[in-house]
């Protein structure tokens, strides 16, 4: 197999993938219909559903489409009318299911947060305990990568379980790397991804979902149409297939990276990228830059570090330089703070977190800013 040149992703996804994940890619010509490509994605499906669940409760929904599409999935089939959503907001992405709440006219209440600090959940209690209608649903994110917070869903689910609340759960940027065990936590609906920790390609949405649930469906005149969880799932059940052409060739892709997840371990390849994020917390400092913490609850994939102070700085010349030389990194999604973010998840060890802290020592000493009093 010819070696693919080499690029390091150090954003929140796409993740930097290994070269049997990208030839993976490389099938004969074959038509979705066919059945041989159905049971390839129903043993897809039912892998992806493994990963969080062990139970038989759950099933998994495929969709072509970037992690939003799941998001937007689930709240425009599950939230009917009548139905209250209490939605978390303390990142760019609890924004953005606002904004998708929004879209759809759905009844829904924000409990707002700080992105930078643990969730209060003793708030949140006292939220949801005195709406002016029952809560039938709320939504967070697990990982939200606006900081690097990870709000702690086994609490949150603890608490709509005491509620009869449905909870959903965007784990975009959790999935595969920190455990989840949706029954566990009382998740009924769960969002996830392709293209970060599964360290697949991009183009694949999924939902985890409440086997029953599905079943259940709703009685209402749907808000959507590509998107509707209900049908997709039926559809699939009953014919091995989903219900628009998906993304042949992404699908081999993703079927070789549950290969090398299940070969490697969820808990093992999050040990790893945690000794990526500890070699990157040790470099920026070094270099006297400084980061955003939450304290314990860390996600240790992406990290928010505030911009240098010194004359000339530029992020875009920052990002080409290193770009250039093979690294790629993504700009801060905070308004109050100037923030670029490092994430350090994706085919990826400590020496390349090295490599890229020598890279930006360099750039940072051809342009005059002082590294650490050195």
């Amino acid at each position: 197999m010819r070696t693919v040149e080499r690029k390091v992703l150090l954003t929140p996804g796409p993740a930097t993938t290994t070269d049997a994940v990208k030839y993976a890619q490389v099938v004969t010509d074959v038509c979705p219909r066919e059945k041989e490509f159905g049971l390839l994605m129903q043993n897809v499906a039912l892998e992806l559903t493994r990963i969080v669940d062990d139970s038989g409760y759950y099933s998994t929904v495929l969709f072509g489409g970037s992690g939003t599409a799941a998001v937007e999935s689930i709240l425009s089939s599950v939230v009917r009318k009548g139905d209250l959503i209490v939605i978390v907001n303390n990142g760019a992405y609890g924004r953005r299911m606002c904004e998708i709440a929004e879209a759809y006219g759905l009844t829904y209440l924000v409990f707002h947060g700080e992105p930078h600090v643990a969730l209060d959940l003793s708030a949140l209690e006292s939220f949801l305990d005195h709406t002016r209608q029952p809560v039938t649903h709320l939504a967070v994110v697990h990982h939200e990568t606006t900081t690097g917070l990870l709000n702690d869903i086994a609490e949150i689910g603890a608490i709509c379980g005491r509620r009869d609340i449905r909870f959903i759960v965007d784990a975009i940027s959790s999935f595969a790397a920190i455990p989840i065990r949706m029954k566990e936590m009382n998740i009924h609906y769960l969002a996830a991804s392709s293209n970060k920790n599964l360290q697949a390609m991009p183009g694949i949405s999924f939902v985890i979902a409440d086997s029953e649930l599905l079943q259940r469906g709703l009685p209402d005149k749907p808000r959507n149409y590509y998107l509707n969880l209900f049908e997709q799932h039926r559809f699939f059940s009953e014919t091995g297939q989903t219900r628009f052409t998906p993304p042949v060739q992404t699908i081999y892709a993703l079927k070789r990276a549950i290969e090398e997840l299940n070969e490697e371990g969820v808990e093992q390849r999050y040990l790893r990228y945690q000794e990526c994020w500890e070699t990157l917390i040790e470099g920026i400092r070094g270099l006297g830059l400084r980061y955003i913490s939450s304290s314990r609850l860390h996600s240790k994939l992406v990290t928010s570090i505030f911009e240098p102070d010194f004359d000339g700085y530029n992020f875009k010349e920052m990002h080409d330089y290193l770009h250039f030389r093979g690294y790629t990194i993504y700009p801060g999604k905070l308004d109050e703070f100037k923030t670029f973010r490092i994430a350090n998840i994706g085919d990826i060890t400590p020496s390349d977190i090295e490599a890229f802290i020598g890279l930006l020592e360099i750039y940072f000493r051809r342009k005059g800013f002082i590294l650490n009093g050195r």
